[in-house]
């Protein structure tokens, strides 16, 4: 059994519409599948803000004592929250319950491992052979795990951020800030952060509501509107966004303008290799140019990755890496840890405006700059590998990269990312180029290209 060949997990969980696929009796055999996995140990749970968490939690909970764990349940909380504390407290593992960034209808479970990372995929295939083959392994009435909690948890997590950046000159800057919560468990921390590092703060769509009134939890720059006119009415000087679990954060400038996440992460790893010479940078092949233009010319060295945030994760750890990002929002940051996390995101964001005093829009402005285009098309699961092949052979004569999917850079710095889904008989296409009009005539005509090795591997089948 391989990583491609699981059936409940994808690249961050198990995930899916609550009471169809994500049922109450589906939710409780599984969890008791992942208590079975960690046997007697001391397991952390969370859950984020959907109106279906409270009910999974339940769930995940009786399902883990059952198998003889003793959970330690802390509530509502961001799912980074979850992963320092998991770590923190010298915890055996944990379950987050949470979509992430998925539409309201959407739950899911995260299960993270002693370290705070997500556990690796062999886990998550011992986990499903457990629950596919009813080897699940539940107690007698007297040797059941017990229902603890962990108090103070998001105040220790929050003071464990501050720790990590120049709290002085942040709060010397005195920052307007806009904090856009998602109706999501960032409220809970965000705010309180900044404030506590100086800044002015004003909250929109702050109060916990699991249908996502203000909108929904992805924070891409077309859901941003409100953020974007508020930040430019009230002449702030920044607006972060948070997903549904605030382990992402976009961020918006004082003229109102969103950047997508590639653009600040390229100003925290400049700011960090200016401290850091030398260092790696991790970073999924999904990502821009401009990181590896920013990392060489700063002197550090470019470590690409699978396209998921464990990948990441996994990769910084074995190298001993400190900065990873993807170009989602997601900012990893070892000396806390080495997981996506919005909310130290936002506090490194601060720290670099502070320290260069500039505003945003002007660091913003002396990056190079890039232009992004995605897109997919379908391809039947069996050709996959077949289509992937031929593209790699037709590639010739450029520089090729194979971590995930197939990579083909231009010598003008444009580029094509063919990568298959692991959970869709689809094909996914990213492409960049120095214009807007480069990266959809590489888009268009590799997809043009794609679609016909499909069909022609689809004939020879």
């Amino acid at each position: 059994m391989t990583a491609t060949s699981k059936r409940l997990f994808g690249t961050n969980g198990v995930r899916g519409i609550v009471n169809k696929e994500l049922t109450p009796e589906f939710v409780l055999q599984l969890s008791e599948a992942i208590g079975t996995l960690f046997g007697r140990s001391k397991m952390l749970l969370g859950w984020d803000g959907r109106t279906s968490s409270p009910m999974l939690a339940n769930l995940a909970s009786s399902g883990m004592i059952s198998a003889g764990c003793n959970v330690y349940e802390a509530g509502l909380a961001p799912t980074p929250a979850i992963q320092y504390l998991t770590k923190a407290h010298s915890l055996n593992g944990a379950v987050m319950i949470t979509a992430s960034h998925n539409p309201p209808e959407y739950n899911g479970l995260k299960v993270i491992d002693l370290d705070g990372v997500e556990i690796p995929p062999e886990k998550e295939l011992l986990i499903e052979k457990i629950y596919f083959k009813k080897q699940t392994v539940l107690r007698d009435w007297n040797a059941l795990g017990e229902k603890l909690s962990i108090p103070d948890g998001i105040d220790d997590y929050r003071e464990a951020i501050k720790e990590k950046v120049d709290e002085k000159t942040i709060s010397e800057s005195k920052f307007k800030i806009v904090v856009d919560g998602a109706s999501g468990v960032g409220s809970l921390v965000t705010p309180y952060l900044c404030r506590e590092l100086g800044c002015q703060v004003i909250t929109i769509n702050s109060n916990i509501d699991g249908t996502f009134p203000g909108r929904l939890p992805e924070p891409t720059p077309a859901n941003l509107g409100d953020l974007c006119r508020i930040v430019k009415s009230i002449g702030a000087d920044l607006g972060v966004a948070h997903d549904g679990d605030a382990d992402r954060a976009i961020f918006v400038d004082e003229k109102g303008q969103a950047h997508w996440g590639d653009r600040s992460f390229a100003l925290i790893a400049e700011d960090f290799l200016k401290n850091n010479p030398g260092e790696e940078i991790v970073t999924p092949v999904s990502s821009s140019q401009l990181i590896e233009d920013i990392t060489l010319r700063c002197g550090g060295k470019l470590v690409w990755t699978r396209v998921g945030s464990p990948y990441v994760s996994r990769t910084m750890i074995s190298r001993g890496a400190k900065l990873g990002g993807e170009e989602n929002g997601g900012i990893f940051y070892a000396p806390h840890i080495p997981v996506r996390d919005g909310a130290m995101a936002t506090a490194l964001m601060l720290q670099v405006m502070a320290i260069n005093k500039k505003k945003l829009s002007e660091l913003m402005e002396r990056l190079p700059r890039y232009f992004n285009v995605k897109d997919k098309l379908p391809c039947p699961k069996k050709l996959k590998t077949r289509v992937l092949k031929q593209i790699e052979a037709e590639a010739k004569g450029v520089r090729v990269e194979t971590i995930d999917g197939i990579k083909i850079w231009n010598e003008d710095k444009s580029w094509i990312l063919i990568r298959p889904s692991g959970t869709e008989p689809i094909y996914r296409i990213f492409a960049e180029a120095k214009s807007e009009e480069e990266a959809q005539a590489l888009a268009s005509r590799y997809k043009t290209q794609i679609s016909k090795i499909i069909e022609r591997s689809g004939r020879r089948s």
